[in-house]
Parts: structure tokens; C-alpha cells; sequence
């Protein structure tokens, strides 16, 4: 853990809050395709990626979810931040997208950064930041693109944080992360496989224009 806590955090963090990331955290691992977080779950500590990626879903009351964003290695989820600081349950579900190496910090030491290291108030307020982005994106793209755009753009974010442009996904599994239906969403594949941007195989699509 320690080599992977200075490569991602290294050039972010004092020494001194890397020590007590190390003596503090709790370290895990998680296989791609793992729940790392549910719905409901009132956190005792915030996660700090060290390696992998993760989707961020969210649940509407019919029981469809929605990606919401991607977490990549050096990130924490806002979300967590947010549940951890006013004690709340979650009211979203993270999923390890590949092989997921993290740290696990206790919620106690939180406020106690906030003031001892000015570090780590700029890494919570910058992950805010980028996370309350990543929704605005969500919403014009819900609101402004097409559906076959949505689909591309899907397949491009998850190209980028797998590092591989063959992506494992069916139909169905892409029909629910964009709430649309699984005959919609193979018409609209089929269509981008035309215009040359994808090759669709069994279970897997190749990115061919990225």
C-alpha cells in the first residue's frame, strides 16, 4: 500500500498526512464487477483510490439506475464525502468498473485534516469540484444529445478508464446504465457499427474511432 499511496497522493499530500493515511487506513481490494458500496449503507470511512476504476450509480424509485461518473485512480467519491461529513446514508452505489486497490480512512479523522492540513481541505474541495462537473455533464447529455451520442460517449469514458478499447459489456448492461431499453440500445449499436465507429462481437464492442 505505501508505494501506491505515494504514487497517487505523493505529490499531493504532506508526508506527514501520508504517514497517517498509512497507520490509519484500512487497505482493500476488489474484483471487477464487485459492489464496493450500496444503497442505504452509513459510512464509517471515506475510500481513497489507489488503483482501478469505479462507476458511481444512482437509483430512480422504479428500481433503474443511472451511471453518474467514473472514479479513477487518485480520486474519492463527493458523495462519500458528502455521507461521511453529516453522518447520512448513501444514496448511491459504487461498483468496482476494473480491479479496485483503495484506502480506507476513518470518518473520526476528516474534520481533523480539514484544519491540521491545508492539503487535504484543496483535495476535498477540488473533488467536490470535479464531481459536481461530472453531473452538469450528465445533464446536458441527458438533455442535449442523442441517444446514439449518449451511447458512443458511454463506450469512450469506459475505454478511458479500463485503458482497453475493447470493452465487455452486453446489450442489456448498456440499456440499463442509460435507461433505455435493450432492442433501442442494439439498434443504435448497430448503427454506429455502419458509420465505422465500433465492431460489435459477443459480449464485447471494439472502440475503432477513439
Amino acid at each position: 500500500m505505501n508505494e501506491l499511496l505515494k504514487a497517487q497522493y505523493g505529490y499531493l499530500f504532506s508526508p506527514e498526512l501520508l504517514q497517517e493515511i498509512e497507520e490509519l487506513g484500512v487497505y482493500r481490494e476488489f474484483k471487477a464487477g464487485e459492489e464496493i458500496m450500496d444503497y442505504g449503507v452509513t459510512f464509517k470511512h471515506l475510500p481513497l483510490l489507489l488503483d482501478g476504476a469505479i462507476r458511481i450509480l444512482r437509483e430512480n424509485e422504479n428500481g433503474q439506475e443511472l451511471l453518474l461518473y467514473f472514479l479513477e485512480r487518485g480520486d474519492t467519491c463527493a458523495f462519500t464525502l458528502n455521507c461521511c461529513m453529516g453522518s447520512k446514508q448513501s444514496e448511491v452505489r459504487a461498483e468496482a468498473e476494473t480491479d479496485v486497490k483503495l484506502v480506507m480512512i476513518p470518518i473520526q479523522k476528516l474534520d481533523e485534516w480539514m484544519v491540521k492540513y491545508d492539503e487535504w481541505r484543496a483535495f476535498v474541495m477540488q473533488s467536490y469540484f470535479e464531481r459536481v462537473n461530472e453531473l452538469l455533464d450528465v445533464v446536458d447529455t441527458m438533455a442535449f444529445q442523442q441517444l446514439d451520442q449518449r451511447v458512443y460517449q458511454f463506450l469512450k469514458d469506459k475505454a478511458m478508464v479500463s485503458g482497453d478499447t475493447n470493452i465487455i459489456v452486453t446489450h442489456q448492461e448498456l440499456a440499463s446504465h442509460l435507461n433505455s431499453s435493450r432492442v433501442v440500445i442494439s439498434r443504435l449499436l448497430k448503427k454506429l457499427e455502419n458509420q465505422g465507429k465500433i465492431e460489435i462481437g459477443r459480449n464485447q464492442i471494439k472502440l475503432l474511432d477513439f
